[in-house]
């Protein structure tokens, strides 16, 4: 199984828009909701897993694969009635897939909830989804690059944990199984997850940036995302959390920028430490480089982040690589950036 590429194309699309979007955010953003974590329960060999496409589309052969994937896992799969639909680069109108979202969350009959893949889109549904619903029913909901934003705006508006882990997609090896299954279906008070070098790439590498341990609640998620999310009435406030941040293919010039924006958010300001996967493909561009002369990428790590003082290291298992950590979003871990070992310091399910 291969990692499939962003759906590239540019076709004319309804953007939500109008007073009604500006309110609903004005509300939100006056509200200063904190949340407490609500816990899902366990997945089981046997449940019922619903598969749905929130964001980019995908095929009748990537649905298939999804199905099968999930399947060896030991669980049963319902997909989403709009799962094939196509909308531009969109897997469906955004009514359509925000339909989709809720109605799987509502589904007595689904026992947890899986995205087939990520690509773009999930930040266009946030204000459609039912969060008083989502609350009353909660679920495992498992998916990772743009599904970030859904992992944000559940998050943020219910307390829900959710989970940035592998896509329906996604190369389901035995440590991505091994992960999959001790966080979401045999949960322990503690686990501590080690991470493995994927590929011969520098990029793979486990790099120390400033060393340290640390304790806070588990937030973050794919960086673009992450940035596109502030100011909106679904960011989180980090203060006292460990941040775990990804991205695909930017350049370092704008990993800098993004995290440039982070800092000047004050998204920084009193985080306990910063976990980093693996930013595959962030390098400078071989063929008409953005700039004759540029930093590397461990370069603008290093400078935006070894100032915070806090304990911060590269490279651990999660991103858009085969191997996969299972992050409970909101669940209090310990960095340990000597050991190179990120602990879950309590369970992210319930029996």
């Amino acid at each position: 199984m291969h990692r499939r590429n962003f759906v590239k194309g540019a076709v004319a699309v309804t953007i939500l828009g109008g007073s009604g979007y500006k309110t609903f955010a004005k509300k939100m953003l006056q509200s200063g909701r904190e949340t407490n974590n609500l816990l899902p329960s366990k997945l089981k060999a046997g449940d019922t897993i619903g598969l749905i496409a929130p964001g980019s589309f995908i095929t009748e052969d990537e649905l298939n694969e999804s199905i099968a994937n999930l399947k060896d896992l030991g669980f049963n799969v319902k997909y989403s009635k709009n799962i094939l639909a196509r909308y531009g680069y969109l897997a469906g109108t955004d009514k359509q897939r925000a339909d989709d979202v809720n109605k799987m969350f509502a589904d007595s009959n689904v026992d947890g909830i899986v995205c087939a893949r990520g690509g773009y889109g999930c930040s266009r549904i946030l204000p459609m989804l039912d969060y008083e619903m989502i609350k009353k029913n909660p679920k495992v909901i498992v998916g990772y690059s743009d599904i970030t934003a859904l992992l944000y705006g559940i998050y943020s508006q219910t307390g829900l944990v959710c989970f940035h882990g592998p896509v329906g997609i996604s190369t389901f090896n035995e440590f991505s199984v091994r992960n999959f299954n001790n966080v979401l279906s045999h949960p322990r008070e503690k686990y501590t997850m080690t991470s493995v070098v994927d590929d011969e790439d520098e990029l793979y590498k486990i790099f120390p940036i400033r060393s340290g341990v640390a304790e806070g609640g588990l937030v973050g998620g794919n960086l673009s995302i992450v940035v596109s999310l502030i100011g909106t009435p679904y960011d989180i406030d980090t203060k006292g959390k460990i941040i775990f941040l990804e991205d695909v293919g930017e350049e370092p010039y704008r990993i800098d920028r993004m995290l440039t924006q982070l800092l000047e958010a004050g998204k920084f300001d009193d985080v306990a430490g910063v976990a980093l996967g693996v930013f595959k493909n962030c390098r400078v561009k071989k063929k008409d480089p953005s700039f004759d002369k540029s930093f590397t990428l461990f370069e603008v790590l290093y400078d935006r982040l070894y100032p915070l003082g806090v304990p911060v290291i590269y490279g651990l298992s999660f991103g858009h690589i085969e191997n996969k950590f299972t992050l409970p979003f909101g669940i209090k871990a310990r960095l340990d950036v000597g050991n190179q070992t990120l602990t879950l310091l309590e369970r992210a399910v319930k029996d």
